[in-house]
């Protein structure tokens, strides 16, 4: 047994000595199938939430009237839910009631792709009722069931298989793939949170452009927010896009394809955080002087370091650039300075050469310009320099 299901074979040897069943369950046994790494642990059992509860020490119920909880265990969470059969989604995205049941094979039935209703003992025996290993075999994506009522539970499943497609460079299946086409205007019935999540990880799958491809085949780009006003922007992602890692960067280059479409636009019809604004702002001025002036000192002075990563991933995409992290890091690293902070002369000394004028935003522009000229190499960071130079270029003082 891997190594991250070694800690949780203990969650379900507990279940099992008190008299009932437990499987890993889901994406973490697609992944080990897949020789992927493998991420959040989901258990499947027949104790009710009650009895986890009872069995275990630190158990948060993040979601017990559907039959969930997350047992704590060495510092680490693992989702735990009861067997279980759905009612009607009426909101399309919970089931009006749940039923628990006794049976692993109904629980697995309820799931949305044959991928991902796959089932593992703690000694890694695997349980699949709906051929999902010769569909990772394959690379296929297929709906358990019907893939209309599938979709039409929960309309997400639908940017889920695209997300997948990304992810795991597989083939929509062609019934799962009509379904997708038929069910995808009730996308807009699905809060846009929940989009955001599925849309940034199918941005950063590493066969992001076959996501795209399948976007187009079923024209869910016409009911996300701001895209359906603007479907045209689909056409235009770049072909030498690479996989974005974060939602700020993603609005970016959405931005910077359809600049009618202001920043703020994204972000409020999105409901994208100011943290992501403030990202995506500093990525299109980095990318808007970039595209005028190239790469040199003052770009990489100006963009904060946390963001030298997507601004690289975003110049390669739209221009086909081979720049690298570290180049830019190395370059950053030799750069006079590394803030207005390092100057040799401050505001309070610049007023001192001038002791008959009266402040005001001169000195901040002085202070604009010596850190323009020192940071692009035109003027040694030097008290003696930088006052030859204000000898040279005297402040404009209306």
């Amino acid at each position: 047994m891997e190594a991250p299901f070694k800690d949780a074979i203990n969650i379900i040897e507990q279940i099992e000595e008190h008299g009932y069943e437990a499987f890993f369950v889901g994406g973490c046994v697609r992944d080990s199938l897949l020789d992927k790494k493998i991420g959040d642990i989901d258990i499947a059992t027949s104790a009710k939430p009650h009895t986890i509860q009872s069995i275990f020490d630190d158990v948060i119920p993040v979601g017990i009237e559907h039959g969930t909880v997350i047992v704590r265990l060495k510092g680490e969470s693992y989702e735990v839910t009861t067997y279980r059969v759905d009612g009607d989604y009426s909101d399309q995205r919970h089931p009006d009631h749940v039923q628990f049941i006794s049976s692993i094979d109904q629980d697995l039935q309820r799931r949305d792709f044959t991928i991902n209703a796959l089932a593992m003992d703690k000694h890694g025996k695997i349980l699949d009722l709906f051929n999902g290993k010769k569909d990772l075999q394959q690379q296929l994506i297929r709906t358990v069931g019907n893939g209309h009522e599938r979709f039409t539970e929960d309309p997400l499943r639908i940017i889920r298989a695209l997300r997948f497609a990304s992810q795991l460079s597989f083939v929509i299946e062609e019934k799962t793939l009509a379904a997708m086409v038929q069910v995808a205007p009730q996308i807009r019935t699905i809060a846009v949170e929940r989009i955001t999540t599925e849309i940034i990880k199918l941005f950063a799958g590493g066969d992001v452009l076959r996501g795209f491809t399948y976007i187009k085949k079923t024209g869910v780009h016409h009911y996300l927010p701001v895209i359906q006003e603007h479907p045209s922007i689909i056409k235009q992602i770049p072909s030498s896009l690479v996989p974005l890692q974060s939602f700020g960067e993603i609005i970016a280059l959405l931005h910077y394809i359809e600049k009618t479409v202001p920043i703020k636009t994204w972000i409020k019809e999105w409901k994208a955080s100011k943290r992501n604004k403030q990202e995506a702002m500093e990525l299109v001025e980095a990318l808007t002087y970039f595209e005028t002036t190239g790469l040199n000192s003052w770009l990489l002075y100006r963009l904060p370091k946390a963001y030298y990563a997507g601004f690289i991933r975003l110049t390669n995409s739209l221009w086909e650039n081979s720049l690298t992290v570290e180049e830019i890091h190395e370059e950053a690293q030799q750069l006079p300075i590394q803030s207005r902070n390092e100057l040799a002369i401050n505001g309070l000394e610049i007023q001192q050469l001038f002791p008959e004028k009266e402040k005001g935003p001169w000195i901040r522009n002085l202070l604009n310009q010596m850190e323009k000229e020192v940071v692009m190499g035109n003027v040694i960071n030097s008290k003696q320099e930088l006052r030859e130079w204000i000898r040279w270029n005297p402040p404009e003082i209306n």
